[in-house]
Formats: C-alpha cells, sequence, structure tokens
C-alpha cells in the first residue's frame, strides 16, 4: 500500500529494492545516494531486499553496511558490524528439472515470437531461480537495454508466462527477460519473515522501490500491508524518502 507520509516518526525498518530505486540497472551506488543512506541509518535500521544475490548485491553497494535478503528471500545475510564484512551468506535452493524447463521455454518461444535469441535458450541458477532471457544468454548488453524498456512488449506475454509455469512466480525482469520463482519466495514474504526475526511491526517498516507495476518483483510489496514509497526516478531518491529524514 502507498505509505502515508504522517506515520513516518513511527518508522523503525527501512527496505529497499536496488536497480532503478538506489542506482542505474546493475550499477555502482553513487555518492549522493549513499550519503541518504547513511543519514536514514542514523535513526533507522537499513535492509536489502533484492532479486540477485547477496553478494553480488553488497560489491555494487560498494560494500554500504546493511543486511541483504537476496534471490527474493533464498538467501540472506547479516553485516557484520565489528569485522566491517558481509556475514554468512545463508542459501536456499530448490530442485529445477532442466529438461522440462528447457521444453517449457521453447514453447514459449515458439507462441510468442522469441524464436531469436544468442546463446542459451534458458538461464538456470543455483538458488533454483530461472531467467528466461528473450534475446539470450549471450546478446549485447546494449540490444537488452534497448529491447522492452517500457515493459509494453512482455506485458503482453505477461499473463501466458505465467500460465507456464504454476509452482513459481513470474516477474517481468530487467528490459529483455522473465525472472521465474519458485513459490513461496517473493519479497514480500521475505521482509515479512524478516520482520518476525528481528522484531519489528509490519507497520514499522517502510519499502522503498521503483519496480511496482504488474508483474515488478516489487508489486507484492505494494499490493501488501506494509508501507511502500514509489520511485520513479533514482537519481531523485533522496526527495522520495525525505518525510523518513525530517
Amino acid at each position: 500500500m502507498i505509505f502515508d507520509e504522517k506515520n513516518a516518526k513511527k518508522i523503525r525498518l527501512v527496505a529497499f529494492d536496488l536497480d532503478g530505486t538506489l542506482t542505474q540497472h546493475k550499477s555502482p551506488l553513487g555518492e549522493e545516494n549513499r550519503k541518504v543512506l547513511e543519514a536514514l541509518a542514523k535513526n533507522h535500521k537499513l535492509v536489502m531486499v533484492g532479486a540477485g544475490q547477496c553478494m553480488r548485491i553488497f560489491k555494487q553497494m560498494g560494500e554500504f553496511p546493511i543486511d541483504i535478503i537476496g534471490n527474493y528471500g533464498m538467501q540472506f545475510a547479516a553485516y557484520d558490524y565489528e569485522k566491517g564484512t558481509l556475514g554468512e551468506v545463508t542459501n536456499i535452493n530448490v530442485p529445477c528439472d532442466v529438461e522440462g524447463t528447457e521444453a517449457i521455454v521453447t514453447e514459449i518461444r515458439e507462441k510468442c515470437g522469441y524464436t531469436e535469441f544468442a546463446g542459451n535458450n534458458v538461464e538456470f541458477h543455483a538458488s533454483g531461480c530461472i531467467t528466461l532471457p528473450i534475446l539470450g544468454t549471450a546478446a549485447k548488453i546494449e540490444d537488452k537495454l534497448a529491447y522492452d524498456p517500457d515493459r509494453k512488449k512482455r506485458s503482453v506475454n505477461y499473463e501466458y508466462v505465467c500460465s507456464k509455469f504454476p509452482a513459481y512466480t513470474t516477474f517481468i525482469g530487467g528490459s529483455s527477460s522473465f525472472d521465474i520463482v519458485p513459490k513461496p519466495y517473493e519479497k514480500a514474504q521475505a521482509l515479512r519473515d524478516y520482520c518476525e526475526k528481528y522484531g519489528f511491526g509490519t507497520d514499522e517498516v517502510v519499502f522503498v522501490g521503483d519496480d511496482y507495476g504488474v508483474g515488478g518483483n516489487d508489486e507484492p510489496v505494494f499490493k501488501s500491508e506494509i508501507g511502500f514509497i514509489r520511485v520513479d526516478d533514482y537519481t531523485r531518491f533522496g526527495e522520495y524518502v525525505k518525510c523518513l529524514l525530517d
């Protein structure tokens, strides 16, 4: 739900998405937004709730001191303030039917016209998450970024792709892929689990994210009971969270 700024003084925990919220896609955390995080950390606990792996997120953030939930809740690492490093990463791995998935992705490609691609048909992750890279795993980065930045192309086929993976939650990922995650893992439940573990009420947390539209990986949080601050331009991040700093 949209965060009511009148409740800003109640907030003890601030949770974030990364790409598009704090940084450009897979780009380093900039100095200006890092300073905003440092200001927020003076009076709040901070946690990153990401779609990627904890250590990758940690490096992308320039090793900023923050707990990290990775892979939609399938990974977790608490920051060790004494050592100044990210603590031990815990993992949940779910088996994946590789052969069956390859067949389903091939069917999707034929149905949706995704038949031209470079590299592999599908990308399998150790966690059990799956990426359907429309342009293939070996596509050029500039082609990926230009393919579907407004997500309109993939939105047309989103419900169909979802229907082919009923045991998974499907997200429209990046600018040219679908991210397919084993149920029940998604950001809203991962954040609830974190709150329960560390003693926060869901009315004491606010989530800050950009990917809140249909198929976005922040959508489950946006549709939940947790307050949500929408970011539509990561370069203005400080403006969006100003109510938490006043």
